[in-house]
């Protein structure tokens, strides 16, 4: 909340703020506050590349929408012109991007528009969210809200957590009241459009009817900016910097986690706000995941495992999220979900199955929509692999001890070349799939330094030992013929599940805690003495991946992030803690091991 001074306090924390980005950047793609009503005629066209529109359509723009903190945030709507005569179901997207083509953010900035063709789109569309000229045809208004102080919404950008939760609860109760309104409003969006819909939903707006996260964090601290309790400052500089704000319209601030996370890196009350209550959610929910972020995919899978009814969904694809948002059997599978809960058809939705997970083969096309009745898989076994001598895995415990080290503060890209890891292998002699979050037990040890930030990942290799790695999009929808011409990017190209542990947080929170996953508590620190071995535990996060006979997993373990990174800018910019060499201890007393859940092989 607010103080009289215009101060912001979460849990009677100070929030550190600071400037965002004026408008008049070139980068924002603004031309200003002009609340108006247009026709669209069916057949329109932003520009001649762009996708038409299937209908005539009404664009009310920057119609305001008053929150329960006295400001007016603003929002595009758009709706079939020929549906007048009734009451229509809306789409929301609450974003900080801009809307309805605002902002810096497009699929133009990511090479090759993750296989989008630019007709595909009417332009029109929120980043990371549905496309008005898709959705218009079907009977539903599609309205694009723009966050606190972002372009011509007035207040502060928050970022993520209760406030941003009340901010979406004021806006779907406020559209479901509007004239064109069946009084059913449904949340969706990829990304930050996807993870605001936990904190949207846990304030249980009456006419939520439904929630569409596609693919959206829920842990602000555990998940991302300091997973493991490794601050990860890069991404999140870089989304801050592109953010944009009318500053005509009062002040420009949003929240700063960077430097909020510098002043409190242990958790707190600001913190826990940032952790979204998905036990609370009682709203019908589409979930979407997938293994290709390096952002969403636990929180994603958190959320639906806590929210506490059984109208819920989960789809894990194997490709990109902007990629899948856009496809015609993703449209015609949301559109069902959607109609169901918001127009009230009997489709069969409800026969759907609980779980959907497309199975990843790296060197092979995936396999798709494998059906399960819940997730955690019910029928998962978990396997155990014990890090022995040579640089193996074996299946049973090793009798004879050893060491393997690496230098922990080797530069690095995050390219998939970087040096100074240390790996063990596994050769499969039958069909192995692995479905759900593996986890690693390390014995470790440092002589220099108190602490160690501790990085693992699996990999899978083929028969011959060359390391695999899965391109997200099909090639021929890239427009290239090779791997090789595919750009070394996360969004592009997924390598494996990874893990990340600052040893001084290795104390592990019981309350979150479950038994496929170790949480830590991160309220305090526990430095390590100068070659002192401890034990750590970290959670990989969840995949799916089959190995045939002759191929093999790797468990790969350094000292910085061995994911592609999201975006070029970002190479070289992920800092550690780090000092010095870590060393690995396996065998005898120190039985290091790496567990994995395995499921029915299907073909």
């Amino acid at each position: 909340m607010a103080s009289e001074s215009g101060a912001y306090f979460v849990a009677g924390i100070e929030v550190l703020e600071k400037p965002i980005t004026p408008v008049d950047d070139a980068q924002a793609k603004y031309n200003g506050l002009r609340p108006s009503t247009t026709v669209l005629a069916k057949g329109y066209q932003k520009s001649p590349d762009f996708r038409p529109f299937e209908v005539d359509t009404i664009w009310e723009r920057d119609i305001e929408v008053p929150t329960r903190d006295g400001k007016i945030l603003r929002a595009d709507v758009f709706r079939p012109a020929g549906m007048t005569d009734q009451k229509i179901p809306a789409m929301m997207a609450f974003s900080p991007y801009g809307k309805s083509g605002t902002g810096f953010f497009s699929l133009d900035i990511i090479p090759a528009r993750v296989g989008i063709p630019k007709n595909r789109l009417s332009g029109f569309e929120d980043f990371e969210a549905p496309d008005p000229a898709e959705w218009c045809s079907y009977g539903y208004a599609v309205v694009n809200v723009d966050a606190q102080r972002i372009f011509g919404s007035e207040g502060n950008h928050k970022w993520h957590g209760a406030a941003e939760g009340r901010d979406g609860y004021d806006a779907v109760e406020h559209v479901s009241q509007l004239t064109w309104c069946n009084g059913r409003v449904a949340l969706v969006g990829n990304s930050w459009l996807a993870s605001c819909q936990w904190f949207i939903a846990a304030e249980r707006p009456p006419h939520l009817a439904c929630m569409l996260p596609l693919e959206g964090l829920s842990d602000v601290y555990r998940e991302t900016l300091c997973r493991g309790g490794v601050p990860y400052l890069p991404f999140w500089d870089e989304l801050s910097g592109r953010l944009f704000v009318d500053k005509t319209l009062g002040h420009n601030l949003q929240e700063d986690v960077i430097s909020m996370i510098r002043k409190y890196p242990l958790m707190n009350g600001y913190w826990e706000d940032k952790r979204a209550k998905a036990h609370l959610i009682d709203t019908p929910a589409y979930v979407l995941a997938s293994m290709s972020t390096a952002l969403h995919t636990v929180g994603s899978i958190r959320c639906f495992e806590d929210i506490p009814h059984d109208r819920k969904w989960l789809r894990i694809h194997p490709t990109q999220e902007w990629h899948d948002l856009y496809q015609r059997d993703t449209i015609a599978d949301l559109k069902k979900f959607l109609d169901f809960y918001t127009k009230g058809v009997e489709n069969g939705w409800e026969q759907t199955p609980k779980v959907r997970v497309s199975v990843i083969k790296y060197n092979q096309p995936p396999i798709r929509n494998i059906p399960f009745t819940d997730w955690p898989i019910p029928e998962t076994t978990h396997k155990t692999f014990w890090l022995s001598s040579n640089n193996t895995l074996q299946s049973g415990e090793a009798a004879v001890s050893g060491e393997v080290s690496y230098q922990s503060d080797a530069p690095h890209q995050q390219v998939d070349r970087d040096p100074e890891q240390v790996e063990f292998v596994y050769t499969f002699a039958e069909t192995t799939t692995l479905v759900g979050p593996s986890r690693v037990v390390l014995y470790m040890s440092c002589a220099d330094h108190d602490d160690m930030d501790v990085f693992v990942i699996l990999r899978k290799a083929d028969r011959h030992g060359k390391v695999l790695r899965n391109v997200n999009i099909p090639l021929e929808e890239l427009g290239v013929v090779s791997e090789d011409e595919v750009e070394d990017l996360n969004t592009l190209k997924y390598i494996g599940p990874s893990g990340v542990l600052r040893a001084s947080h290795r104390a592990i929170d019981p309350r979150l805690t479950k038994p496929h996953w170790p949480a830590h508590d991160h309220t305090r620190e526990d430095k390590v003495p100068f070659n002192k071995v401890v034990k750590l535990e970290i959670g990989l996060w969840p995949a799916a991946i089959q190995f045939d006979p002759g191929e093999k997993m790797i468990l790969r373990v350094a000292g910085h992030q061995m994911t592609l990174a999201e975006f070029p800018t970002l190479r070289g910019g992920f800092h550690t803690g780090n000092k010095g060499r870590h060393v690995v201890h396996f065998g005898g007393e120190k039985p290091s091991h790496l567990i994995v859940p395995t499921v029915r092989t299907v073909r």
